[in-house]
């Protein structure tokens, strides 16, 4: 069938149904291809039921900003209406705000970059910095690498460009280097041309774990060598409940990677701010999408970052979140102790996360409705995979509820899965010789 053929026949189906009514969706066949993939996430779609407050949300990974100083940003914001409203209240620059970019260079001091504010490009969250490197990257079909598993949002971007995810084996210590190698092999053999890698290396979401400093310049080599751009992700690199940051990529190969990082998680998410640092061509591009996307991102919202960052003491405040953060993430840790020995996971050093591994034989997807009834939620580790694994696994958050919720939250998850397991045990549904995870232990999943 011609493309004429074909585009008459989507025409004439469109009017039928806008003339009949027997689609939910009378403009289906006028929608672009890459709209047709695009579907909800597994987080987004249980906020409706997580935000109950009746349930336990062990679900989402929503920062406590509850210890801001809310009077002093409240008198800062006021301040900079009274002496700045007639250029903060302005259009900006789609690049960002020259202030901003230069405390962003200060920002990411900690991480071992040396990087130039020309070359940082203020974004929507880095969220939307994930999407502008997609759609200066990616053709339909172009091959991703990413981390097995790897960050809900960063798949569902990748999905709405039509890219084809291919997962890089990882293991405690983060992305498997001679996995890296074994994956890019294999598809250059397929004639499958690869765009870039992107990884989580601090604190990963979902896995917990971080890249280890051995192993980065490893992986800085191997992407240079096979001229294999990087994205590297940094949300969580400032929420190690212990020491210093680990030198990012960048810091090794800054001609190769775009670094991403975010106020979201160290500051507050509200003001959607966040950016990318990258190689000087790279980021004219970025900001030649940026203005095509939306003009510029919010000259109030940068502004009053820079203000906060100047005239506070922001990384007080950023210590602060890590104690906070290391009391919660020890109370998911003696609650999974307690009250899920059948299961096992890691022990994560910063951030947000726990992975944990069900019994063999139960499913977290199929076994979540069963959750909810029982008040408490978490997001089921298909979430994190593009090719459907990870239905022996789950996410649990612990940065949100208090040490008391959390533990009240493993407490009722704990019944479920003792349930499911015995369904499972009762109906001979489980595989193997049935053996059960010592507690603590840990097993990666493989491609």
């Amino acid at each position: 069938m011609s493309d004429k053929q074909r585009n008459a026949d989507r025409a004439s189906a469109n009017r039928a149904a806008v003339a009949t009514g027997t689609r939910l969706d009378p403009w289906y066949n006028t929608y672009a291809d890459r709209a047709l993939g695009m579907r909800q996430s597994e987080v987004r779609s249980l906020f409706a039921v997580a935000n109950r407050p009746e349930v336990v949300s062990l679900a989402g990974g929503m920062p406590n900003i509850e210890g801001l100083p809310l009077e002093f940003l409240a008198e800062m914001s006021s301040r900079l209406l009274r002496d700045r409203g007639a250029s903060i209240l302005q259009y900006g620059s789609g690049q960002g705000s020259d202030e901003l970019r230069e405390m962003i260079v200060e920002v990411m001091r900690p991480d071992g970059i040396r990087g130039h504010a020309d070359d940082v490009v203020v974004t929507t969250g880095s969220q939307q910095a994930l999407d502008l490197i997609s759609q200066i990257f990616i053709n339909p079909g172009d091959v991703v690498l990413a981390e097995a598993p790897s960050y809900v949002g960063a798949l569902g971007t990748f999905r709405a460009y039509q890219a084809n995810v291919v997962h890089v084996p990882m293991d405690a210590e983060g992305l498997v280097p001679e996995e890296l190698v074994r994956v890019i092999d294999e598809l250059e053999a397929e004639g499958k041309p690869i765009k870039f890698l992107y990884t989580i290396p601090n604190f990963h979401n979902p896995g917990g774990v971080c890249l280890s400093a051995e192993r980065r310049p490893r992986i800085a080599e191997i992407c240079q060598r096979r001229h294999i751009l990087v994205v590297e992700d940094n949300p969580y690199g400032l929420l190690g409940f212990d020491g210093d940051p680990i030198p990012a990529i960048q810091s090794i190969n800054p001609d190769g990677v775009v670094y991403l990082g975010s106020f979201s998680k160290t500051f507050a998410p509200g003001y959607r701010v966040g950016w990318a640092l990258a190689p000087t061509a790279v980021a004219a591009r970025l900001t030649l999408a940026n203005e095509n996307a939306l003009l510029c991102p919010s000259t109030f919202a940068q502004l009053s970052i820079n203000e906060y960052l100047r005239t506070y003491d922001w990384y007080q405040q950023v210590k602060e979140y890590r104690e906070m953060y290391h009391e919660r993430g020890r109370a998911m840790q003696e609650a999974l102790e307690e009250y899920m020995p059948m299961c096992s996971w890691n022990s994560p050093e910063g951030g947000f996360y726990t992975w944990v591994k069900l019994p063999e034989g139960l499913d977290a997807q199929a076994m979540l409705p069963r959750a909810v009834t029982n008040l408490v939620a978490y997001v089921s580790g298909t979430a994190f995979y593009a090719d459907g694994q990870g239905r022996d696994h789950m996410r649990l958050s612990f940065c949100y509820p208090t040490p008391e919720r959390i533990r009240e939250g493993v407490q009722r998850l704990a019944a479920v899965v003792r349930a499911e397991a015995e369904l499972v045990d009762m109906f001979g549904l489980r595989g193997g010789d049935g053996a059960k995870p010592s507690p603590g232990e840990f097993a990666w999943p493989r491609v």
